[in-house]
């Protein structure tokens, strides 16, 4: 089984107008409220490619219940914590221009974080994890390097969608796949990276450090895969970009979901390929038929 862990998970409204006026009223044109947070949008896209998984993490109150409801209206399992404080809420306002207001989330008591343990300490070498996003304040992101442990002790394989030192940290427990960009690639050896050769040699130094897969997405330049026995490119494909939430995490699903079922690392880079750029020009996470569409259309070479 897929296991995806959201710490931090939100609902995510969407707001539209044309221009905001500060100070002032201001009516929107439109909203959207979507379930968010990155595991979960793993899940989410997982679902589309029929493969299952189960969504854990933290979830509280009115606006947990509303994530919880979205989910199984989907078909995906969950195995949340009830947590005391609500689930955050992020409004994200699509004007003239962009703007984020990202809520904190709930404090996580001890008794909480033992619930969560629980769950993990359970899995199998059967399972694989995916660890994505950041963690409630009072947390803080270095609880990741004891939530990777214990489920490493389980056999279980794990996924590390993270950026900085929290995905350096994570290489410790040799993850299947970690997923910089190459600008967050670059932040983390202290370099710009914008050659194709450079930020090839610069993921090689993330295998290693223990990653048994990297993937670097680089927005409309395509994307690279590195593996212990080869280099592979993605090459860009053209289309209207209206979504840049979601598109990493979607590309995460596509290759974990595909790399679990068929053991296939180039198959699993394809997918991953297919599904992060097909949600780059949706609205909301890609449908199923759009992903496949754009499967079709996947080139990838080997350097």
């Amino acid at each position: 089984m897929i296991y995806t862990v959201t710490l931090n998970p939100s609902i995510d409204y969407i707001v539209r107008l044309d221009e905001v006026k500060v100070g002032s009223v201001n009516r929107m044109d439109s909203d959207d409220k979507f379930a968010g947070g990155k595991g979960i949008n793993v899940s989410r896209v997982l679902k589309r490619l029929d493969i299952d998984s189960k969504a854990t993490g933290f979830i509280g109150g009115f606006t947990g219940k509303f994530i919880t409801d979205i989910l199984a209206s989907e078909g995906i399992a969950g195995d949340f914590v009830q947590v005391a404080e609500d689930t955050r809420i992020n409004v994200k306002i699509k004007a003239d221009a962009e703007t984020e207001i990202n809520g904190a989330g709930p404090t996580i008591s001890p008794a909480e974080l033992d619930g969560l343990k629980k769950i993990l300490a359970a899995l199998t070498a059967a399972d694989t994890v995916v660890f994505a996003g950041s963690s409630p304040k009072n947390l803080g992101n270095a609880i990741y390097k004891e939530l990777i442990e214990l489920t490493r002790q389980t056999g279980a394989q794990v996924v590390c969608d993270f950026e900085g030192q929290t995905l350096i940290d994570s290489l410790a427990f040799e993850p299947v796949l970690v997923k910089p960009n190459n600008h967050e690639l670059g932040d983390i050896f202290g370099v710009t990276l914008t050659e194709l050769p450079d930020i090839e040699k610069y993921a090689r130094q993330l295998l290693e450090q223990g990653a048994q897969q990297v993937i670097i997405s680089m927005a409309g330049d395509g994307a690279l895969l590195v593996t212990k026995e080869a280099s592979y490119f993605a090459q860009p494909i053209k289309g209207q970009v209206k979504n840049s939430v979601g598109a990493g995490d979607s590309m995460v699903a596509g290759f974990t979901g595909k790399l679990v079922q068929t053991g296939d690392v180039l198959e699993a880079f394809k997918w991953g390929v297919a599904c992060g750029t097909a949600t780059t020009f949706s609205d909301d996470l890609a449908t199923a038929a759009y992903i496949k569409e754009i499967y079709e259309k996947v080139e990838v070479e080997k350097l």
